[in-house]
């Protein structure tokens, strides 16, 4: 019986890929290859490519999700996607659909996941776990997300950074994704909180266009680009445990 694989191929760095995915990827009949339009190159194709070459017989699927939050452009698209994946089940082929990052962390993959156990109910379905950008960006800003009691938020920035102020009150770390266009509400929204020094901007992680701009009111008027993130961390609850296990010592020594 077929199986359907959902496969994290990691933020781009061929090295990330992990040896799971690389064993199912060469294992499997079909790759599903996600792309924005047949005329771009997929993201997630060039994470792989690298390290997988060649496999004698294996069909490399191109299924088309275009960059938009339109339902009425999405949904069709998804079904036509999970179609032509049903014609290789139909055919007893297992697919494993490459994903950038995490299947289960913003991926167009949960929706193909969740279409198909609705399609072929006795279908199996595996994840694959990847690396994700979210600590794959902080790996490569030398930041640490969540020490001590230290919460994180993570938020869809493209859906809205209205309550963001709120939200960074609340919140230790706060990880902005995909904050092309959002910059300068993001950048208010820090200055009203008086936490503009900060945050950092990261586009591109771990690949060779990454860049890293620690100084936003430098880029507030700048489109930037679609795989990028702005980590807030404060770093005011963090060790606290080894904080605490120190005044004990000393405690214990003063007496």
């Amino acid at each position: 019986m077929p199986i359907f694989y959902g496969v994290g191929v990691g933020t781009g760095d061929p090295e990330l890929l992990t040896l799971k995915a690389l064993r199912i990827l060469r294992e499997v009949p079909v790759i599903g290859i996600p792309r924005r339009s047949p005329y771009d190159p997929s993201f997630a194709w060039t994470a792989v490519e690298p390290s997988l070459g060649e496999v004698p017989g294996q069909e490399r699927l191109s299924l088309i999700f275009p960059m938009t939050k339109d339902p009425t452009v999405l949904l069709p698209a998804w079904e036509k996607a999970l179609d032509e994946i049903g014609e290789r089940f139909a055919q007893g082929k297992s697919v494993a659909f490459i994903t950038a990052g995490d299947p289960f962390v913003y991926s167009t993959f949960i929706y193909l996941y969740e279409g198909a156990a609705k399609r072929w109910p006795d279908l199996r379905r595996e994840v694959v776990p990847g690396i994700s950008s979210i600590t794959a960006c902080a790996a490569a800003l030398g930041i640490p997300l969540a020490d001590g009691k230290e919460r994180i938020a993570v938020l869809p920035a493209t859906y809205g950074v209205d309550d963001l102020a709120e939200i960074l009150e609340k919140f230790d770390t706060v990880i902005l994704m995909k904050v092309n266009n959002c910059v300068p509400k993001v950048v208010k929204a820090l200055e009203r909180t008086e936490l503009l020094d900060k945050a950092v901007y990261i586009s591109k992680a771990t690949t060779r266009q990454q860049k890293v701009v620690r100084n936003l009111k430098s880029i507030e008027k700048d489109r930037c680009d679609y795989f990028s993130m702005i980590v807030v961390a404060k770093r005011t609850n963090s060790g606290v445990l080894a904080g605490k296990q120190a005044k004990q010592a000393q405690a214990r020594d003063a007496s």
